[in-house]
């Protein structure tokens, strides 16, 4: 805020909001803190970039008055967001009861003698405020993380999913081999415990020659022996 004896200015900065292409206002605030008519007087170094509504005027005694500046539409932008435009606000005590059809350009010439009272104003490009940026849909934070679909709607994991069938395969194969493994080597075992007891037993027969119960147990056996190594030969 500027603070003369006549006029209070705020603000002292002209702040636009720079875009291109696009009409940018903003305003003034003109505050008598006299008992007196005060006129005043807006000017500036571009004119035909500007616009001032009104650039002349009247403020009455312990009363504001609003002036809005509006840029004109710019085509390309101020190297470094630079501005070295510049305004001039001329204040001046009239009489009382003067209207705005009686400011004339005289009253506000320092070397007729009139108390003129200035203050200058400098231009400011500000960046225009942005707007939140929408937050995607499912992207909310704390939510799970998704799965990726492919183009053909088939989720990724799918593909994964495949890799581990060869693997189940391969242990229900090793499970079998060792399962088929075990049982030939009982039957091996078996087999070399029946050929044994046959060989004891055929000693045995020879020491009671030939008696009838243990050809029988001898036959029994054989035949257990040729039943073992089917088995064997079919599991194979």
């Amino acid at each position: 805020m500027s603070t003369g004896e006549l006029l209070s200015i705020e603000p002292i900065e002209l702040k636009f909001p720079f875009e291109l292409r696009k009409q940018i206002s903003c305003s003034l605030q003109l505050s008598n803190k006299t008992d007196n008519y005060v006129a005043f007087k807006v000017k500036t170094t571009n004119p035909k970039k500007y616009c001032v509504r009104p650039n002349t005027g009247i403020v009455l005694p312990r009363s504001t008055c609003d002036v809005i500046v509006t840029m004109q539409a710019q085509k390309e932008a101020p190297l470094d967001m630079q501005c070295k435009d510049k305004f001039l606000l001329q204040s001046v005590k009239v009489n009382d009861g003067v209207t705005m059809k009686e400011i004339t350009p005289e009253m506000f010439n320092k070397e007729a003698g009139h108390m003129v009272e200035e203050c200058k104003l400098r231009v400011l490009y500000v960046s225009p405020p942005q707007p939140p940026s929408p937050v995607p849909e499912g992207s909310e934070e704390g939510s799970s993380p998704r799965v990726s679909v492919s183009e053909n709607g088939n989720a990724d994991f799918a593909t994964s999913t495949k890799a581990f069938e060869p693997q189940d395969k391969s242990a229900e194969a090793r499970f079998i081999i060792s399962k088929l493994t075990e049982d030939k080597n009982n039957a091996i075992q078996q087999n070399n415990r029946l050929r044994q007891e046959l060989e004891l037993l055929r000693r045995e027969g020879h020491k009671n020659r030939g008696g009838s119960g243990v050809s029988f147990m001898i036959v029994f056996l054989v035949g257990l022996i040729g039943l073992t190594l089917g088995y064997l030969m079919k599991k194979k």
